[in-house]
């Protein structure tokens, strides 16, 4: 729906609202605007001027020097090649410089040596058309003629009424009554808190009796609740005036004749749909309102023929179809320039059997458009009479007394309770019942003591809730609150595991991984690849094959299944992780155990140590205490692999490392080496501290002392620095290895091992007594408890 404003302004005042504000609070209380636009913006310093004189071009055959008065001191001089002008002529002109639509510009200049300081302009160089100006020259200058007020120098924006802003509007099809000006100003006066200036139509009658001339009958009142008619005598079937044509021009409907247009302009104003027929091309000078015969014939107004069918709606004389109902005229009953009388159709249809009728005929107009969305009934009457007042306006014709009225079964008026309390419990809102009570007149609706009458044009509010809505609209959701539900739900959260889940994925992702997604059914050859035994499975009863036939126990294949497929389709690097439940069959239970699990995989994004790094942030981010240890898992590479310990109980947190090179060669890595981690997330979990206590900086200095052992080949680090801890106590702070010897210098079996160890206490500094005293006994921990030498 397009809405000039200057239309809009005889209903409302809006004249000291900005176009961007206007269109924000409407969209804001309901009425959609898609945007909006100045008209004739793009036609800059093009004026009405006169055609002083007319003198042949000396240099030419067909060009003409006129000299114009613009309403400067001086006359200009333009050189033109139109032969439709004449002196006293009152031209539109473009005076150098100007703009014209498409981007023109005009500049001064010589034309076969003769200066010419602008341009006289079509109606093609105006953005009209002969719709628009129809007593125009195609080809030629636009002489003006129009009866309006106008002098020379005026802008010609304003003499043709160019210049307004639009706005178009997405109306819902709930709301078919904003499908017009006036149900437009209605909601900008309750949106902007404005009076409504609401016409009633006066006609004036020159006599006769309707009834003389026509008669309706309506065979089908379900599907035609309303038909109303009036009949114009004597019509002068010419354009209409400038001020009609440019109006329905800013709509976006094109100006045919003053009939037509009258149609047009009443459908826009009042949202009602209209038609007029020819009364001469009438059989039987009565219309009848019926269903369409199965294979009936009807040629519509654009020369398209149609086979209709029973269930279509049409409205007929006494021999054929004159009109498709709600839908279009026909070409047997089209106003002519012979037309003298005519009939003016103002009904009510019900808006399915027009959907279903435009849609099957494949016939997509103004009329159907607004009637399917089922208008307000009430209506036709003030439409035909809104018509034939413009009739009388314009001396398109005469008006005969009296109108014919077929009313059926009237729509009930729905009445609702006004319960403020409860609008605003449901609303989450305090709003004053005055409020309310003023919010519904500016809608026009009726408020009488507790009672809200809905009118007839908003069939769409049918309770409470939709009488909340209303004042909600119109009160401003933009100055609605925010609060929580009080509705006694709580608010809904994650499982205390689930959300750990997703913290360790947070976590992982940060460091550069992907998340990855598999089946939780698996192959039992998924086993083989990675080179461990099968454990018993739990086995699907109706598996979609042998591929998908178990539940798998470990996650590591699928994982690297995932990864193999990324670098065999040419990535140069990837990094994978996923989360899930695992299934454990449980001796003498039907359901396994699901505990959860995480694991981790990449290649050409580091080594052994850059896994290390995130498998340690890891449990560090869980506030678990660990230790490390060896890891013998047959598909890691042997050397190259540890395991993370819970250090309360000795259960693996996590184990890691590198891919052993022939699981690597069976997932097709040739040339690169992987690194994987499997996370027991379920035990880390149950064991996550996420409590922080601040510690202060230490106060006192720290001392160091280096020991280096000779120590059996396979004792590892991790069990060194757990004595040391142990014997050390309190005073250990810190333990790192720094050496690792290995040479004919040692006995075979055996390796150096070389470690700093640093010492400190929180409340005094450390004597070199006591830091030797320290050293020693955890050098005798570790000789005693190892079989350890000092080297």
């Amino acid at each position: 729906m397009n809405l000039p404003m200057k239309w809009l302004a005889e209903f409302t005042d809006v004249g000291d609202i900005n176009i961007k504000d206007y269109c924000d609070r409407m969209t804001l209380t309901g009425s959609k605007v898609e945007g909006w636009a100045t008209l004739a913006q793009d036609i800059q310093n093009v004026v009405v001027g006169k055609i002083l004189t007319i003198t042949p071009h000396a240099n030419s055959d067909h060009l003409l020097i006129c000299s114009i008065d613009v309403g400067d001191e001086e006359p200009r001089q333009i050189v033109t090649g139109a032969h439709n002008i004449s002196e006293g002529d009152l031209v539109p002109v473009a005076k150098a410089p100007a703009k014209l639509p498409g981007g023109i510009e005009i500049k001064s200049g010589k034309l076969r040596g003769e200066k010419s300081d602008g341009m006289l302009c079509s109606i093609a160089e105006l953005g009209l058309t002969l719709h628009d100006m129809p007593y125009a020259v195609e080809d030629g200058i636009l002489i003006l003629k129009e009866e309006v007020p106008m002098s020379v120098g005026q802008d010609i924006r304003d003499v043709l009424m160019l210049s307004d802003d639009v706005v178009e509007f997405e109306i819902t099809p709930n709301r078919p009554d904003c499908l017009s000006v006036i149900g437009l100003a209605r909601e900008t006066g309750a949106s902007f808190n404005r009076s409504v200036k609401y016409h009633t139509p006066t006609v004036k009658t020159a006599g006769g009796n309707v009834s003389d001339y026509i008669s309706v009958e309506v065979k089908n009142t379900e599907l035609c609740p309303r038909y109303t008619a009036r009949v114009v005598r004597n019509v002068k079937i010419e354009p209409s005036p400038l001020w009609l044509r440019m109006r329905l021009r800013a709509a976006g409907v094109r100006p045919i004749n003053n009939i037509v247009d009258i149609t047009n302009y009443v459908m826009l104003e009042y949202g009602q749909p209209m038609h007029a027929f020819d009364y001469s091309c009438l059989n039987g000078k009565k219309i009848i309102v019926r269903n369409a015969e199965n294979g009936e014939n009807f040629r519509s107004l654009d020369s398209i023929d149609h086979t209709l069918k029973d269930s279509m709606l049409v409205i007929a004389d006494e021999s054929r179809a004159v009109a498709l109902a709600g839908v279009m005229g026909g070409e047997n009953s089209e106003i002519t320039d012979t037309t003298a009388t005519v009939v003016f159709e103002s009904a009510n249809f019900l808006g399915s059997s027009v959907r279903l009728t435009s849609r099957a005929l494949g016939m997509r107009t103004e009329s159907s458009g607004r009637f399917e969305k089922n208008l307000d009934a009430e209506m036709t009457l003030a439409a035909v009479d809104r018509a034939c007042e413009l009739v009388n306006m314009l001396g398109a014709g005469e008006v005969v007394d009296g109108f014919i009225d077929v009313y059926g079964k009237k729509r009930e008026t729905t009445v609702l309770p006004l319960e403020s309390e409860k609008i605003n419990s449901f609303l989450g809102e305090n709003i004053p019942e005055q409020t309310m009570r003023e919010i519904f007149k500016s809608l026009d609706f009726g408020v009488e003591g507790n009672t809200i009458t809905v009118p007839s044009f908003r069939s769409d509010v049918e309770c409470r809730a939709d009488l909340a809505e209303e004042v909600l609209r119109i009160f401003g959701y933009d100055t609605v609150k925010a609060t929580p539900f009080r509705s006694g739900v709580k608010t809904g959260q994650f499982s205390p595991r689930y959300a750990y889940r997703q913290r360790i994925n947070d976590l992982l992702c940060c460091y550069g991984l992907d998340e990855s997604y598999s089946f939780s059914f698996i192959s039992p050859t998924f086993y083989d690849k990675i080179g461990i035994e099968r454990p018993e499975l739990l086995r699907i009863r109706n598996p979609l094959g042998e591929d998908t036939s178990v539940m798998r126990t470990v996650i590591l294949p699928s994982l690297l299944e995932s990864l193999a497929r990324n670098y065999n389709y040419g990535a140069p690097s990837a990094g994978l992780f996923e989360s899930a439940s695992v299934y454990l069959p449980v001796n003498g239970k039907d359901l396994p155990d699901e505990p959860l699990r995480t694991v981790a995989a990449f290649y050409s994004m580091g080594d052994f140590y850059t896994m290390k790094g995130i498998v340690e942030a890891v449990l560090r981010d869980s506030g678990l205490v660990y230790e490390i240890d060896s890891c013998d898992a047959p598909y890691y590479h042997p050397g190259r692999t540890a395991s993370m310990k819970l250090k309360k109980t000795g259960e693996t947190l996590v184990s890691f490392g590198e891919l052993h090179p022939d699981v690597a060669d069976r997932y097709g890595f040739d040339n690169v080496r992987v690194y994987a981690a499997e996370f027991n997330s379920q035990l880390m979990f149950e064991n996550a501290d996420f409590v922080r206590e601040y510690k202060a900086l230490p106060k006192y200095p720290s001392v160091s002392r280096d020991l280096a052992f000779i120590i059996d080949e396979d004792i590892t680090a991790g069990a060194v620095e757990k004595v040391m801890n142990e014997a050390g106590g309190k005073l250990v702070e810190d333990i790192k290895v720094f050496d690792v010897y290995r040479g004919k210098q040692l006995p075979e079996g055996k390796k150096s091992m070389a470690f700093n160890i640093t010492l400190r206490a929180p409340d005094r500094t450390l004597t070199d007594e006591e830091a030797d005293k320290d050293t020693a006994k955890i050098r005798r921990a570790v000789e005693e408890k190892l079989g350890a030498s000092l080297r």
